[in-house]
C-alpha cells in the first residue's frame, strides 16, 4: 500500500508539472501573439558582396600601382557610361530619374504543404511597392512539389509579379518538380542547371488501409458523413468500388487543371508530351521546351553584376515565439511526418 501511495504521489506530480508547462507554453503564446508585426524584411546588397569578395582577392593578385591602373580605368569607363545614361534618359528624366536597373533575388525552398508562401507574398509586396518595368525578380526556386492549394497559391503570388509588369525568372539549381514546376512555368524565363530535376507533371494520392486488420481483431470502425462523397478513400473503413471511381476522377480533374495552368503560361510548350509524370535533367527539358536556358543561378548573378546591376537580394524572417522555440527540433519533425501522412491519404499532391 505504502508503495501504492508513493507512485499516486509521483504520477500526481509529475501531471501537475505537465499541465503547469501546458498553461507557461499558453501564456507565453499568447504573449507573444499579441499585436506588432510577425516578422521583418532583411535587404542584402548583393551587389556590394561581389565588390567586395573581388577587391579583397585583386589586394593578393596585383601590386598598388597595378591596383590603381585598374581603378583609373574604372572610374573612366563608368564616367563615359553614366554620361550615355544620362543623355539616353533625358527625354522622361521628370519620371523616371536615370538609374542602374535592380535585380531583386528570392530564394523559394517549398516544404510539402509549401508553408513557405507567407514569406514569399511578404517578400513580394515588398518589391511590387518599388519595382518598375525596367527591374527584375529572380526566384532560385527548390522543391519537390507538395499540396494542391499551397503550390497553387504560391504560383499566384508569383504571377503578381508579371501582371506588375516587371521580368521574372526562375532559376532551378537542383529540383523544380510537380508543384515547383507550376511555379516555375509562371516566370517569363526559367533556367536550370544541367543537373536538376525538371517536370513531374502529375498528381498523386495513397493511403494505407487498416480496415482487414481491425476486422481480424474484431474492432468495429464508424463513419458518418452527411454528403455522398464527403469523405471516398478511408484509412479504416471499407473501400467501395465508387469511391475510388470518384478519388480517381477528382485526381484527373486536378491534373486537367495543372496542365491547363502550364499551357496558360508556357503555351508553346506541348503539355501533353511532358504532363506523364515523368521528370528530366535540365540537359534534357530545354530540348522540350520545359526551361529556357541551361545555367546555373550562380552564372546568372555574376552576369547581373559585372552588367553593372543592382542586385538586392531580399528574404523575410517570420519572428518565432517563445513557444515556438520551447517545442524545438523533435516536434517539428513529427509535424512533418503527421502531415505527409495525412495529406497523401486524402489530399491530392502535386
Amino acid at each position: 500500500m505504502e508503495f501504492i501511495a508513493d507512485y499516486g504521489l509521483f504520477l500526481a506530480k509529475v501531471i501537475t508539472f505537465l499541465v503547469a508547462a501546458v498553461v507557461l507554453v499558453a501564456l507565453v503564446r499568447a504573449a507573444n501573439d499579441k499585436g506588432g508585426q510577425k516578422g521583418s524584411l532583411k535587404i542584402t546588397d548583393l551587389t556590394e558582396s561581389f565588390k567586395h569578395h573581388r577587391e579583397a582577392l585583386e589586394h593578393h593578385l596585383y601590386n598598388e600601382a597595378e591596383l590603381k591602373a585598374r581603378d583609373k580605368a574604372e572610374k573612366k569607363a563608368k564616367k563615359a557610361e553614366k554620361k550615355a545614361q544620362k543623355a539616353a534618359a533625358k527625354k522622361d528624366s521628370e519620371h523616371n530619374p536615370s538609374r542602374e536597373p535592380r535585380l531583386f533575388v528570392l530564394t523559394f525552398k517549398g516544404s510539402i504543404d509549401a508553408r513557405e508562401v507567407e514569406g514569399l507574398r511578404e517578400e513580394i509586396s515588398a518589391i511590387l511597392a518599388v519595382a518598375t518595368s525596367d527591374d527584375e525578380v529572380l526566384v532560385r526556386l527548390e522543391s519537390g512539389g507538395g499540396m494542391v492549394h499551397g503550390y497553387g497559391l504560391a504560383a499566384s503570388q508569383l504571377a503578381r509579379i508579371r501582371k506588375a509588369g516587371v521580368r521574372l525568372t526562375i532559376s532551378v539549381d537542383k529540383v523544380a518538380a510537380s508543384g515547383g514546376y507550376m511555379m516555375a512555368c509562371v516566370a517569363d524565363k526559367i533556367i536550370a542547371a544541367p543537373f536538376a530535376i525538371i517536370g513531374s507533371i502529375g498528381v498523386i494520392a495513397q493511403l494505407p488501409n487498416f480496415n482487414k486488420l481491425l476486422k481480424k481483431n474484431d474492432i468495429e470502425f464508424e463513419q458518418l458523413t452527411a454528403g455522398e462523397f464527403k469523405r471516398t478513400l478511408t484509412m479504416f473503413g471499407e473501400n467501395t468500388d465508387k469511391a475510388r471511381e470518384k478519388f480517381q476522377t477528382e485526381l484527373e480533374e486536378t491534373h486537367d487543371l495543372f496542365k491547363g495552368f502550364i499551357t496558360e503560361h508556357r503555351p508553346t510548350l506541348n503539355v501533353d508530351t511532358v504532363a506523364t509524370g515523368e521528370h528530366w535533367f535540365g540537359n534534357q527539358a530545354i530540348d522540350l521546351g520545359l526551361i529556357d536556358a541551361v545555367s546555373t543561378s550562380d552564372e546568372y548573378l555574376f552576369e547581373a553584376a559585372n552588367s553593372e546591376r543592382h542586385i538586392l537580394a531580399v528574404s523575410y524572417h517570420q519572428r518565432k515565439n517563445i513557444a515556438e522555440k520551447l517545442a524545438g527540433a523533435s516536434a517539428e519533425v513529427a509535424d512533418r511526418v503527421l502531415l505527409k501522412w495525412i495529406s497523401r491519404g486524402q489530399r491530392p499532391l502535386i
